[in-house]
């Protein structure tokens, strides 16, 4: 046989080849036939040069088809499937070879034959009373008709089985008719050969049944004629048969070998192949015929004859047959979650064989088409997928709802109803807009309803929080660049579900006017995260940095991951809105939620607002289309449908103009200058809401937050003008306020609504109020000032005469108001409004005193009156003692889950967690009490600090049991954590805790009653300095210099506090006694008592005061800023934005700020290479006040300091010994410390002090004590105080690092920590229990004794510790590794070879501590026998006359 050529061979090898190939005379592989040429054959053919057609049939010739092919031009490029396949020779015709590949029509339709139908009998068509023919279907075909090789079209099929309808009708009978198949291909199978079942046991099993077959399965006799085809076949199949029933086994197995040799390979699988899909058919036909319920005779004729056919392979082949079909069934059953059986009983359209490609039916392939089983709960312990159905409600994993709505697909989990979040994101990025509109539907309902708490009992974690890590903010951000509005509006309202709480904005206006409600804090969130990170990688070298400069280097997604509003004006989102709201011009709805969101971003920072006021045309488009002066009327008709916001005023924006106004005084002046926004405010306020064109809430609406926008411009001192111009309407407002009496029996929406805009009137009248009454001190500055240097701050437009008229009007409303305090309904509805009648007066009255106008003595005569008329007999309402009653269960300190965060709050979004509503007993429910109540203590602080004379006849404030029993419960619980929502509540709280302070205050020097309540308000002031928030600091320094050192808060100090201190110390109470200090410099002076230190820091409490108020001076900037806004000296503040919410002002441990300050400096100016040779005058006096404040708080407000950690405490008392050298040395400072550490070193302190834990403040407590013992080594002239602050981390509960730091790296120590036994404070007890069980540590333990190094003479605390734990460890038995029993042995051993026999006694014979033994234990007089036996083990190598020497 010839080689083919192979890659790489030369030109003489394929001449090699041809050469062999013309010698071998073989045949060509490639037949070449020469067609004639059709465009020759009008004049060179003839007639007689035809073929004679068969039977002479006619032949129909196209002649009038055109010669020249037409030009398909133009047509695209084809690549050729059978190029590499074709074979060309040289002597190969290109002409002849483009004609065998002419496609064009003539090519086809040349000729056209008639079909011969002599044969074919005809048939009339049958009458039918349909009008039109009935339609053919594919099924209609026989299924008994066998198609032959090769694909035939319907038409043929449809012919085939006609023919074969008519052969049946000639066929003898049908029990005749039973179809079978030939034995040929088994009969040439090689396989049925040597190694294989033989034919007499095939006879056997199949009772011959291939040779009872009488129809043959290879020859069909197509090729022999018409009519006789099929009778010659039978013929030699029936002659086939007859020659195997002759023949044995043996001849027919040697026939079979002897056609295997001579037939081609090729032919021989192909029968193999003919013989292998019958086989499918019949295992197929097996299954079924096994079945008791099914019988043959319902088979079709088709497959009985599969069933009948020849044998089968042996029983190996099937067994592996039956296992893959079971494999498969396994399969399919974990895929669709239920078991599926291999039948097609459930299918809703069942498969026929007769349909195309279905000859083999995939049961697994058309699961899909079965009725959906009723889903069901997996009864596993991980979470199945939640699914949301087009409303955004979370579907029970076990509902079974109706298809017909939509919310099954053929996704994963095909049973389930509804969508999945993935399935929803895939649907959001759909081509088709309805599908994107949807998607995006669906995910803001199912983020509002997240954001309402509605998920969090059925889901595992935050929607949220997943939907914001899957990029769903971008996505949003991507959809509101769509050019479909439908995606566009869609895309609108998801960002404004996950951006804007309308509950958290109800509140926030709910509260706009309480004491200082104006300000608010911002929206930012609390990146503590962030800061971290960034700390970690800028390593300190940056931190300085400007955070602006580093947010415009992040990638907008880093931006968003922290702050999503940042993030999205990072992607210029305001400059899409305002394209949105200026050419798109969308539907109301839309309108709305674009302000909204502008809204939210407004209230972030300042920083937002600016970028909001830079955008260009933004606030113009929405003052123009949302805040015209004039438009349609119709708006105003009952049932009139807005299908364009634009041209009609609108509340919303105007509320978005409010927000944006608190963002600064530079803002505001802005809006009303550039923006025209005063014509707007002069147009909205001037009239009445009832002759407004607009529905008639939304006049109220609109009016009020007119109000509120003028309140807060003149909250800077800005559009004072507008009041003189507008002085009768408030006139006229002011006088229809009681009106609202006679309308408020009941509730509703409206009525609430009008109480909203008169509160919001009255703001704005306390806001002009302020202003006015610094109109005189500014113009007294203005014209006395001759300096040049400062900017002069013109007087406000309004003088105090214009606003004093007023009063009146507001302190009439007041009285009648007041009357109706135990009526529950009219009072919650009145309740604001009355709220901001006493804030009104305060303010009135403040700023009344400070004018020179006024005659002082009229003032004090008002306030008078207004005590006995009004305020006296409020107080002595019943319903006034239900208020106090009542703050204990609204307080958020008292309860501190009240201001927790909501469950689907996400870091990244600020939010008050008032979606849902707050309930009506919480600190801003319908019930609270909190907002009347602090602005009846504001009245009452300002009118008894303008006229002292009134203040004792307050005293019974003070009193009330609801007020003391709220106080002391708010000292139980520790303040809740730092978060947008409790900031925001706690504020208010701490205004109502600090005015109760203010009162106890002027209380305390002038009634004599008063000292019953001074413990509680001290401990109550101390307790607030630590809580309160940023924006506060005037209060809390207001504190500090009137309170927390006040001494008559501290009533032990007169009442005999120092003494029962050294009762308490006789009595052995304490462990001070313990501490005294032979050898130190301290010796020198006489001994102080615990009780004489407490004496002389109560007399010494203005200087301890000067010290911290010194201390805290870094915080004068926020100070000022504070004052200027809760003293009303509007044209000082700068934003009605407070500072960012980090934590507290001070922190927790703010009484030990002075020394850690101390420490800090040093520290600094060491690490800069500075050598601190002389310590500042001061310092000493510092260091000395700062421990007398702490050891007064320590002994007499203990509980003051218990939200500061025991081992914090002591890391602030180390400062002591870092800090200036030999300071520990000054007796005052060493007498005030060894105090303090007794305290610390009483058993509960003890059990409390863990020193692995984090500690505020504190990198890392190991490199401190590190410091601590390099200070020891360097200064410490072997002072017993210091060695106990050595000594104390080194119990065995800490950590072994400290121990091995001192006995491995700082041995030098040992010889200088000589803390008598009798000093020591801390029990031994907590050095050796339990036994140490560090190789390394108790290797270092037996070294330092055995070389001398830890001596008792020297150490004597520690080398009782070391002589415990090596003891313990030599003698121990337990089982441990080899390499510690190793280690136990040789230690034993050395110690028995010591030459110190003192050492080596103490080692061996060590019983139990003693803390009265001059050594600090007890010794064996002789060893126990259990130990002498090991000893004696371990040591058998020895001497045995050593042995009696032990035990003597």
């Amino acid at each position: 046989m010839l080689s083919r050529p192979k890659p790489g061979e030369s030109e003489a090898d394929l001449l090699h080849f041809q050469n062999q190939f013309l010698a071998a005379r073989a045949l060509p592989a490639v037949k070449t036939v020469k067609k004639a040429d059709k465009r020759k054959g009008e004049e060179g053919s003839t007639d007689a040069e035809r073929p004679l057609l068969q039977d002479s049939k006619d032949v129909v010739m196209l002649d009038d088809f055109p010669d020249i092919l037409p030009a398909l031009t133009p047509a695209p490029p084809k690549k050729s499937k059978i190029k590499s396949a074709c074979v060309h020779f040289e002597d190969e015709d290109p002409e002849e070879r483009l004609e065998s590949h002419d496609q064009h029509i003539t090519a086809v339709f040349s000729k056209i034959i008639e079909r011969d139908t002599s044969a074919v009998a005809v048939t009339m068509p049958v009458p039918t009373g349909d009008p039109f023919p009935r339609t053919f279907h594919r099924f209609e075909i026989k299924s008994e008709v066998k198609v032959g090789s090769g694909r035939k079209s319907i038409f043929a099929q449809k012919m085939a089985a006609r023919r074969a309808a008519e052969k049946a009708a000639t066929a003898p009978s049908a029990a005749e008719c039973v179809q079978v198949r030939s034995a040929a291909p088994d009969a040439l199978d090689p396989e049925g050969s040597a190694g294989e079942a033989p034919l007499r046991s095939i006879r056997d099993n199949k009772a011959d049944d291939f040779l009872t077959s009488q129809r043959p399965c290879l020859i069909t006799g197509e090729g022999l004629g018409s009519q006789k085809s099929e009778q010659e076949a039978e013929a030699i199949h029936k002659e086939n048969l007859e020659k195997l029933r002759s023949m044995s086994e043996e001849e027919i197995l040697q026939e079979q070998e002897r056609l295997l040799a001579q037939l081609d390979s090729s032919l021989v699988a192909f029968l193999k192949s003919r013989r292998g899909g019958n086989e499918g058919q019949k295992k197929e036909f097996k299954m079924k015929q096994n079945r008791p319920e099914e019988s043959v005779e319902s088979l079709p004729v088709a497959q009985h004859g599969v069933g009948s056919s020849l044998s089968m392979r042996e029983s190996g082949l099937e067994e592996s047959v039956r296992k893959e079909e079971n494999t498969k069934v396994e399969i399919t059953g974990k895929t669709a979650n239920f078991p599926t059986p291999h039948k097609d009983d459930d299918l809703p359209v069942k498969p026929k064989k007769e349909w195309i490609h279905m000859d083999n039916v995939e049961f697994e392939k058309l699961e899909w088409m079965k009725d959906l089983p009723s889903p069901r709960q997996k009864k596993t312990k991980k979470g199945m997928q939640a699914r949301f159905s087009l409303k955004g409600e979370l579907i029970p994993a076990d509902a079974d709802l109706p298809t017909h709505l939509g919310l099954h697909h053929h996704g994963e989990e095909a049973e389930r109803a509804g969508y999945s979040l993935q399935e929803l994101f895939h649907l959001s990025r759909s081509q088709v807009t309805q599908q994107r509109t949807l998607a995006l539907q669906v995910l803001g309902r199912i983020v509002q309803k997240a954001r309402a708490g509605e998920f969090a009992p059925s889901l595992k974690g935050s929607i949220l929080r997943l939907l914001l890590d899957a990029g769903f903010l971008f996505l949003l951000r991507f959809s509101l660049d769509d050019a479909v509005d439908n995606v566009m509006a869609a895309s609108v309202g998801a960002l404004r579900a996950l951006l804007v709480s309308l509950d958290d904005e109800k509140y926030l206006d709910w509260t706009f006017s309480w004491y200082q409600g104006m300000a608010a804090f911002p929206f930012v969130p609390n990146n503590e995260e962030e800061e971290e990170e960034e700390e970690e990688e800028l390593n300190g070298t940056e931190k300085s940095q400007d955070k602006k400069l580093k947010d415009e280097n992040k990638p907008d997604p880093d931006v968003a991951r922290y702050d999503v509003v940042k993030g999205l004006l990072k992607t210029r989102i305001q400059h899409r809105l305002r394209y949105i709201l200026e050419v798109v011009r969308p539907v109301p709805t839309v309108v709305l939620d674009i302000l909204h969101i502008l809204t939210h971003i407004a209230r972030h920072s300042s920083e937002a607002c600016s970028q909001l006021l830079d955008c260009p045309r933004l606030i113009e488009t929405i003052v123009r289309e949302f805040l015209p002066t004039r438009w349609d009327p119709q708006v105003a008709e009952p049932g009139c449908l807005l299908t364009s916001l634009h041209g009609v005023a609108c509340a919303t924006a105007m509320k978005f103009i409010r927000v944006l106004a608190s963002g600064g005084r530079n803002a505001t002046a802005r809006l009303l200058n550039k923006y025209e926004m005063k014509s707007r405010l002069s147009r909205f306020v001037a009239e009445d809401p009832l002759d407004l064109l607009l529905p008639r809430e939304e006049a109220i609406r609109l009016s009020t937050e007119a109000f509120r926008l003028w309140a807060v411009a003149a909250g800077y001192g800005q559009a004072c003008d507008l009041y003189r111009d507008l002085y009768p309407v408030l006139v006229r407002i002011l006088q229809s306020l009681p009106e609202l009496l006679s309308t408020c029996c009941g509730k509703s929406p409206m009525i609430e609504l009008s109480v909203q805009r008169a509160t919001a009137v009255v703001t704005l009248l306390i806001h002009v109020t302020q202003t006015a009454g610094y109109a005189t001190e500014l113009q007294a500055k203005l014209s006395s000032n001759h300096s040049e240097d400062r900017e002069q701050i013109p007087p406000p437009p309004v003088a105090w005469n214009e606003v004093s008229g007023l009063q009146p009007f507001l302190e009439t409303s007041l009285k009648k108001f007041l009357q109706e305090i135990s009526q529950t309904e009219t009072w919650q509805t009145l309740q604001p409004l009355t709220t901001t009648y006493m804030i009104y007066l305060g303010v009135y009255y403040s700023a009344c005193s400070q004018q020179p106008s006024v005659n002082p003595i009229d003032c004090l005569e008002e306030l008078e009156r207004l005590t006995s008329e009004v305020l006296q007999p409020l107080l002595s309402q019943p319903a006034i003692h239900s208020m106090w009653d009542l703050l204990r269960p609204c307080s958020a300190l008292c309860n501190p889950l009240s201001c927790s965060p909501a469950p689907e709050t996400v870091f990244s979004i600020a939010s008050l967690s008032c979606t849902g509503g707050k309930p009506p007993l919480s600190l801003v429910g319908s019930k609270s009490p909190f907002s009347f109540l602090t602005a009846l203590l504001f009245l009452i602080n300002s009118i008894t600090h303008i006229h002292k004379g009134l203040t004792s006849k307050y005293i019974s404030v003070l009193g009330f049991r609801g007020l003391k029993d709220y106080l002391h419960q708010s000292l139980q619980t520790g303040p809740p954590s730092v978060t947008p929502s409790s900031a925001w509540i706690l504020r208010h709280e701490y205004h109502l805790q600090y005015f109760v302070l203010a009162l106890a205050r002027r209380m305390a020097g002038t009634s004599p009653d008063y000292a019953q309540h001074a413990s509680l308000h001290h401990c109550v002031a101390m307790a607030l300095l630590s809580r309160l928030l940023p924006g506060s600091e005037h209060l809390a320094y207001e504190v500090l210099l009137d309170l927390a050192f006040n001494p008559e808060f501290l009533p032990e100090g007169k009442a005999g506090g120092p003494e029962a201190a050294d009762f308490s110390d006789i009595l052995h109470l304490g462990t001070s006694a313990k501490l005294a200090q032979p050898g130190s410099a301290a010796a020198f002076f006489s001994k102080a008592t615990r009780g004489a230190l407490l004496r002389e820091s109560y007399q010494n409490l203005p200087f301890i005061r000067s010290c911290y108020l010194s201390h805290f001076v870094h915080l004068q900037p926020t100070v000022m800023r504070s004052q200027a806004s809760y003293q009303g000296r509007n044209y000082l503040i700068q934003s009605m934005l407070l500072p960012e919410v980090k934590g507290p002002i001070l922190p927790s441990d703010w009484p030990f700020f002075p020394l850690i300050s101390l420490y800090n400096k040093v520290t600094n100016a060491e690490m800069r290479g500075a050598v601190l040779n002389s310590l500042p005058l001061d310092l000493i006096n510092t260091v000395t006040w700062n421990l007398q404040w702490v050891l007064l708080l320590e002994t007499w407000r203990a509980k003051t300091l218990q939200s500061i950690p025991t081992a914090a405490k002591l890391a602030r008392l180390m400062c002591v010994f870092l800090t200036g050298g030999d300071l520990f040395l000054e007796a005052p400072i060493h007498h005030y410390t060894a105090a303090l550490l007794s305290v610390y070193c009483q058993p509960k302190a003890l059990d409390s002090l863990n020193l692995d834990a984090p500690l505020p403040g504190l990198a890392s407590f190991h490199d401190l004590y590190i410091s601590f013992l390099e200070q020891f080594e360097g200064v410490s002239f072997g002072d017993p105080l210091f060695g106990v602050f050595v000594l104390l981390p080194l119990q065995k509960r800490f950590s072994v690092h400290l121990r091995l730091s001192v006995f491995g790296e700082h041995t030098s120590i040992l010889q200088a920590l000589g803390v008598p036994l009798h000093q020591f404070p801390v029990p031994l007890e907590r050095y050796i229990s339990p036994p140490e069980d560090n190789l390394n540590l108790l290797r270092l333990y037996f070294r330092t004794l055995v070389t001398g190094a830890l001596r008792h003479t020297w150490c004597p605390v520690l080398y009782v510790v070391a002589v415990a734990h090596v003891n313990s460890f030599i003698f121990s038995q337990d089982s441990t590794t080899q390499e510690t029993d190793a280690a136990r042995k040789s230690m034993l051993r050395k110690t028995w070879l010591l030459v110190d026999e003192t050492l080596k006694k103490h080692l061996l014979y060590y019983r139990l501590l003693n803390a009265e033994s001059p050594l600090g234990f007890d010794l064996y007089e002789q060893l126990p026998p259990m130990r002498l036996k090991y000893l004696q083990m371990v040591t058998q190598k020895e001497n045995k006359e050593n042995a009696p020497a032990l035990i003597s």
